[in-house]
């Protein structure tokens, strides 16, 4: 079932013709992956974007892999029919879980969150924290990927469930918050860390939170910086970056549109207009139900 979107037109006409003016699809579980959006807005400006938040069926972090797989593949077909040019997998669950599995299954480009976040944590210290949803901290995938490029550093991780929902719900002050960021970090501190990994990208809205509790030595390592300059450089070396105006970014949700747009309002600083999107099972079908703005 297809109904035609207030965002359709101009947005992708060109991208047969003019593939550097495709946008890029980003997408997470939530608000998480705003905070790659945030880094495309300051590093890459010109570029177009499709933000998709899984809200409907979020967290992620406490998912199968059979089910992380299914959204992922689900969502993924939604993006290539939309046309864009590159995805960034703005979710470490899905990073550790879905990422190597679908490069092979999609003509596209697809970068994910972990490596580019184990690369930055090696270069920033050699007693490594990582905090993350319990998915994607029991698939080892950061400590894999840190000790492979340094077998000499050491790496502790801790699963978070209760981060995510915490952020959804705009809870960031919450004492209540304060009290389970205290005991997800207390025995990271334990271990002496000199480097903090964000494992999940809805983990930087808690800065204020985690900064006040940990030593003033350790350093924050913010992986969605560092995939949208891995992003960045694809661009350059496919022949796709756009050098053009960008065009609005478009989001949807497979939940609430009201209650992203309150929450995209609280992270971006604007209400955005936010279209729902709904799958039907392994095949993607877009449905226009409601926007806000």
């Amino acid at each position: 079932m297809y109904s035609s979107s207030i965002f359709e037109g101009n947005l992708y006409n060109f991208s047969a013709q003019e593939p550097q003016r495709a946008p890029i699809g980003i997408f997470d579980s939530g608000v998480g992956g705003l905070t790659v959006l945030r880094q495309v807005y300051r590093q890459i400006p010109n570029e177009s974007v499709i933000y998709f938040g899984d809200t409907a069926r979020l967290p992620y972090g406490i998912r199968s892999q059979a089910e992380i797989l299914q959204y992922v593949r689900e969502i993924l077909t939604w993006m290539q029919q939309q046309q864009v040019k590159m995805v960034i997998m703005a979710c470490n669950t899905s990073s550790a879980l879905a990422l190597e599995i679908v490069r092979e299954e999609f003509n596209l480009p697809i970068l994910g969150v972990i490596l580019p976040g184990a690369r930055s944590a090696v270069q920033q210290g050699k007693r490594i924290g990582v905090i993350a949803t319990p998915a994607t901290a029991k698939s080892n995938a950061y400590k894999q990927a840190i000790l492979e490029i340094d077998p000499n550093v050491q790496v502790w991780q801790v699963g978070c469930p209760e981060f995510v929902p915490l952020i959804e719900q705009n809870r960031i002050h919450d004492p209540y918050t304060t009290e389970v960021a205290r005991s997800y970090l207390e025995p990271l501190i334990k271990q002496e860390i000199d480097t903090l990994v964000y494992g999940c990208t809805h983990y930087p809205h808690l800065a204020p939170v985690l900064r006040s509790l940990l030593p003033n030595h350790v350093k924050l390592v913010d992986p969605a910086v560092n995939v949208v300059a891995a992003c960045s450089q694809d661009l350059d070396l496919l022949g796709l970056r756009n050098t053009h105006p960008p065009l609005p970014t478009r989001f949807a949700v497979s939940g609430s549109a009201q209650q992203f747009a309150q929450s995209g309002l609280h992270w971006l600083g604007y209400t955005p207009l936010v279209e729902e999107v709904s799958f039907s099972e392994a095949k993607a079908s877009h449905l226009q139900q409601d926007f806000v703005g």
